[in-house]
């Protein structure tokens, strides 16, 4: 495209971000689509199309780009972990020492993991919080576990999607309906 282009942090007469502002879609089906429609464009079909050209820069930012699916591998696996640890330590007392299957490393990092979660939960909730009020700073939380539950189902309609067009079958453009905040709102 070659354009030029500079980001401007600006605020407006009441003091708000000058942003695009739309609701992203308010139920589970119309949000795994359109995120589903954006890993394919961006994730996958960024990547068969655009490669991995350009220098560092260029692939840090292709890689931030394209590691929705990977995420959502990662986040299954944490999930699955988290369970698991959780039942283990819930069967411990009943474990003799030789049955015990975690070492002292182990459960060291899956600590460390778990405080480094709780801490990620504290920052999203503190800064929504901040930047829209308590109430949603405490909604934050359960907010994203359904989020990680969307991008999950998300990347899975999206490789589905995608195999399916690589073996022949052409890609739809599966439509989400958008939906603007009235302009009575934002004043």
């Amino acid at each position: 495209m070659g354009g030029r282009g500079i980001f401007l942090r600006i605020r407006d007469a009441q003091g708000r971000l000058v942003a695009t502002r739309e609701y992203f879609p308010d139920s589970a089906p119309a949000a795994i689509r359109q995120k589903a429609r954006w890993i394919i464009g961006i994730s996958l079909a960024g990547w068969d199309r655009m490669g991995w050209q350009g220098g560092p820069a260029e692939w840090w930012m292709r890689i931030r780009d394209r590691r929705a699916t990977l995420a959502a591998l990662i986040i299954v696996a944490a999930y699955a972990t988290l369970l698991l640890w959780s039942m283990l330590e819930l069967a411990r007392p009943f474990l003799t020492p030789q049955m015990r299957p975690s070492t002292p490393l182990i459960d060291s990092l899956l600590t460390l993991n778990l405080w480094l979660m709780a801490w990620r939960i504290m920052m999203r909730a503190t800064f929504a919080g901040h930047a829209y009020g308590w109430r949603h700073g405490l909604a934050a939380v359960p907010r994203m576990f359904v989020g990680n539950a969307i991008a999950i189902l998300a990347a899975r309609r999206a490789v589905i999607l995608y195999v399916q067009s690589l073996l022949g079958k052409p890609l739809v453009w599966d439509k989400t309906q958008h939906r603007f905040p009235d302009m009575e709102e934002q004043a």
